[in-house]
């Protein structure tokens, strides 16, 4: 067998997909029989598309866990408590990267996090130096850290080409969600 080399990854751009890419990568890990663990650091409390077919694997006993640590979209008046639910969501990344339990570590919408200023780059960045060797980790989100990108192993840019809602078409269950 040979052995792991741990990669650093970044899915990001202005494009549709980044997290549902970075689920075909846990599902793919799954299938190889690594550990997933996938901590959102924006996505509150909704339920989707993804999470449901991830809970049907379940039953498989698939080794994919996620963990929904934000609030869900920011908006004005409520910076604070997105602070501190990202800041939450950075200890438990620091906590799963340092306790060997995973093969793979998505960090979804953690890109976002550090845009909107819930994170800095030094947050951000203390995960990629605290990354052991073997494991993987996956940032996903537009408009990813410039240091971040120069980190990875494996950056891939999501390009907004064309997109329903620029046609007033809202968002549609099990494509959005």
């Amino acid at each position: 067998m040979k052995e792991r080399h741990g990669l650093i990854m970044v899915h990001t751009g202005d494009g549709k997909g980044k997290t549902t890419a970075a689920l075909g990568l846990a599902i793919r890990a799954f299938g190889s029989g690594l550990k997933v663990l996938i901590l959102q650091f924006i996505k509150g409390k909704m339920k989707s598309g993804e999470l449901e077919a991830l809970e049907v694997l379940k039953n498989f006993r698939a080794t994919i866990e996620v963990r929904q640590l934000g609030l869900g979209f920011t908006s004005r008046g409520e910076h604070d408590s997105h602070v501190e639910a990202a800041r939450t969501a950075l200890e438990t990344a620091q906590e799963e990267i340092s306790s060997g339990a995973w093969d793979m570590i998505i960090l979804d919408e953690i890109n976002y996090a550090a845009k909107f200023g819930l994170l800095s780059a030094e947050d951000v960045l203390s995960l990629v130096k605290s990354k052991p060797p073997q494991m993987h980790l996956l940032f996903t989100g537009r408009d990813a850290l410039p240091e971040l990108i120069d980190a990875a192993d494996l950056v891939t840019e999501m390009k907004l080409i064309k997109h329903p809602y620029q046609q007033g078409i809202t968002a549609q269950s099990g494509i959005e969600y």
